[in-house]
């Protein structure tokens, strides 16, 4: 637990990582692949543990173009920086684990909007915003987000495949601008969570050398199980946990 102001932790999974389900979107976009939105993060690994059905993961990074397969069992994870679109094959669904847990949901992630968009800050947070609720307004909303996102991708993607990287790189730069005024808020969240779970780890291991483990009188066990099901992610629909430090509520930022 993290003294202080700022965000309380008070029951971090392992690392303090984050943890969602996913399946994702089973809307067919421009280039008839069905899927998610593709999006970057600036500071998060993220990790997909596949527990059903097949699909894939599309990633654009400097190394190039990937269409990576997953089926039950595949584990994928990508560093930031790494355009990820998670596709649709039949009845995929994936495990998320994400680094530093509360990042992803207070900003950390930037769609592959066209250039026009990602050029304006106020025209991005709209274009990228949804509608609170669950209903037809947030479902379309969903989707009119997903295909500008793929817009902008594709163009990304044509560049990248014939030895292009220039705008990939330009959109990585637009990226970490556009995130940037988010970062205090950011520190705060790494602070209470994955680096307070750091930190525990080394007092534990000084107690051990000292005799003298008596955190070990603090030992429980917890449960959980998700409260919010089929929420409109950035990947698909998305199960969360309403536990502080493992899956904050998303509401599209």
């Amino acid at each position: 637990m993290v003294n202080g102001p700022g965000p309380r932790f008070d029951r971090p999974l392992p690392g303090a990582v984050g943890l969602s389900h996913l399946c994702p979107y089973d809307w067919e976009a421009a280039d008839g692949v069905r899927g998610g939105s593709p999006h970057l993060h600036l500071v998060c690994t993220e990790a997909y543990v596949v527990t059903g059905g097949r699909g894939s993961v599309q990633t654009l990074s400097p190394d190039g173009y990937r269409d990576v397969p997953l089926e039950p069992g595949s584990l994928a994870w990508f560093t930031p920086g790494t355009v990820h679109r998670m596709v649709q094959g039949d009845g995929l669904r994936v495990t998320v684990l994400m680094e530093n847990s509360g990042l992803p949901e207070a900003g950390d992630a930037v769609f592959t909007f066209p250039p026009e968009v990602l050029a304006d800050s106020e025209a991005y947070a709209e274009a990228a915003a949804l509608p609170p609720g669950g209903g037809p307004e947030t479902r379309a909303a969903a989707r009119r987000r997903r295909d500008l996102a793929v817009e902008g991708y594709l163009g990304l993607r044509e560049a990248l495949v014939a030895g292009d990287a220039g705008p990939f790189r330009r959109f990585q730069r637009t990226a970490a601008r556009l995130v940037r005024h988010r970062v205090p808020g950011w520190r705060e969240l790494w602070r209470a969570g994955a680096s307070a779970a750091a930190a525990r780890t080394g007092q534990r291991l000084d107690a051990l050398v000292d005799e003298d483990p008596a955190y070990l009188a603090d030992a429980t066990a917890y449960e959980a199980a998700p409260t919010a099901h089929g929420g409109h992610g950035m990947c698909g629909h998305r199960d969360e946990y309403a536990l502080p430090g493992t899956t904050l509520p998303y509401r599209g930022e």
